[in-house]
C-alpha cells in the first residue's frame, strides 16, 4: 500500500514539472524576428515561422499553445486594422522594369545615390536620419526605367515601423556601406537586420513560403565614398561579401560610375526586354516589355493583357538565335532585345 501512495505521489510529481524545450538556433532565430516585428503580418509571419522550427515533443507543448494563441489574435488584428481606413507610408507601388529598395546606417550614403541615379529630390545633408519617410525616384538605363527608393536609415537598435514592409514587397535589396567609414559596423547593423528577419534568399529562405507569403529577396552591395575611402576599404568589404552577394563601388559622382550602377540594377534585377510588332507594322522600339529571365511567348501574351493568353495560335521572332521572322511555338523561350509579333485567334 505505501509502495503503490508513493509511485502516486512520483507520477503526480513528474507531470508537473516542467520539460525541457530544448529549443533550436533556428527557433531563437525566428523569436529575435518576432521581437523585432514593426507590423502586424511581420508577427505573423515570424510566429507561424517559430511554430515550423519548434521542436514538437512533451516539452514544448504548452509553449506550442501559447504560439498559437499569440497567432491567432495577431491575426484578428491584422484583420480589424485592415478594415480602418490609412495611409501606409511604407508601401511604394512598383513602376518601371523593377523596384530596388536601398537599406543603410545613417550617414551612409543612400540619399547621395537617389539624388544622383534619379530626379527625386532626395534629402543629402551630414547628419544622421535626414531621411524619415520612403522616397522612390526612377533611373534610366538605356530604353527602360528602373524604380530606385531611398529609405530612412536603420542603426543595431531601431528601424522604422512598418520598413521591413517595403523590403519584403521589393525586387532588389541594395545594401549601402560608406566606405570612408566603419565598414565591419554598418556590415553588421544591415546583415543583422536583414538575416533576423528572414530578408535573404539563402538555403533556408526561399522567396515565398508554402503559403505564398513574400519572404526573402536578392541583395547586392554599393560601396559609397571609394574616392575618400583608406586603403584597403575595397578589399575587405570583397572579403566580408565572399561570394554571397554582388559588389559595386560608387563614388565621386562621375558619369561614368553612375551609368555603371544603374547597369548594374539592370543585370541583377534579372530582366529583359522585349519589343511587340503589329503583323503588317514596324515594332514599337520606344517601350519595351519587361519580363523575368526565362520567359516564353505565352508569358509575353499574358503581360500584354491576361485574356490573350487563351487566345494566342503563333508567334515570329526577330532576335536572338533564330532567323528573321522565323514562327516559334508558344513555350519559346525569349532573349533580351527579341521583337515578337503575336498572332491571336
Amino acid at each position: 500500500m505505501f509502495v503503490t501512495c508513493y509511485l502516486l505521489f512520483v507520477i503526480c510529481n513528474l507531470e508537473s514539472i516542467k520539460l525541457p524545450a530544448n529549443l533550436t538556433p533556428e527557433y531563437h532565430k525566428a523569436e529575435k524576428w518576432y521581437r523585432n516585428a514593426g507590423s502586424d503580418s511581420e508577427k505573423i509571419l515570424a510566429l507561424e515561422q517559430m511554430l515550423r522550427v519548434i521542436p514538437k515533443h512533451k516539452g514544448t507543448d504548452h509553449l506550442r499553445a501559447d504560439l498559437r494563441r499569440r497567432l491567432s489574435k495577431s491575426k484578428e488584428a491584422a484583420g480589424k486594422r485592415s478594415s480602418t481606413k490609412s495611409v501606409d507610408i511604407f508601401h511604394i507601388p512598383k513602376s518601371g522594369a523593377g523596384q530596388v529598395v536601398l537599406i543603410g546606417a545613417p550617414n551612409s550614403g543612400k540619399s547621395s545615390i537617389v539624388a544622383e541615379l534619379t530626379n527625386a529630390k532626395a534629402t543629402v545633408a551630414d547628419f544622421p536620419f535626414a531621411t524619415s519617410v520612403p522616397l522612390p525616384g526612377m533611373v534610366s538605363f538605356e530604353d527602360i526605367q528602373i524604380q530606385l527608393v531611398d529609405m530612412p536609415p536603420i542603426t543595431a537598435e531601431y528601424c522604422s515601423p512598418g520598413q521591413v514592409g517595403t523590403y519584403r514587397n521589393c525586387n532588389l535589396i541594395g545594401v549601402v556601406i560608406d566606405l570612408s567609414g566603419n565598414v565591419d559596423e554598418q556590415w553588421s547593423i544591415c546583415l543583422d537586420f536583414l538575416e533576423s528577419r528572414r530578408l535573404l534568399i539563402d538555403a533556408q529562405t526561399p522567396s515565398e513560403d508554402e503559403d505564398g507569403n513574400m519572404l526573402a529577396r536578392k541583395a547586392f552591395i554599393v560601396g559609397t565614398k571609394s574616392d575618400m575611402a583608406p586603403g584597403g576599404a575595397v578589399r575587405h568589404i570583397v572579403r566580408l561579401c565572399k561570394d554571397r552577394f554582388d559588389f559595386i563601388t560608387t563614388g565621386g559622382g562621375s558619369k561614368r560610375a553612375k551609368d555603371k550602377l544603374a547597369k548594374k540594377l539592370f543585370e541583377l534585377l534579372g530582366v529583359i526586354r522585349i519589343y511587340s510588332k503589329p503583323p503588317g507594322k514596324r515594332p514599337d522600339m520606344n517601350e519595351p516589355f519587361t519580363l523575368p529571365k526565362g520567359s516564353t511567348v505565352m508569358d509575353l501574351a499574358g503581360t500584354i493583357h491576361r485574356e490573350l493568353e487563351g487566345k494566342l495560335k503563333s508567334a515570329r521572332i526577330w532576335g536572338s538565335g533564330v532567323y528573321d521572322g522565323q514562327n516559334v511555338h508558344k513555350s519559346h523561350v525569349l532573349n533580351d532585345r527579341d521583337i515578337v509579333e503575336l498572332h491571336f485567334g
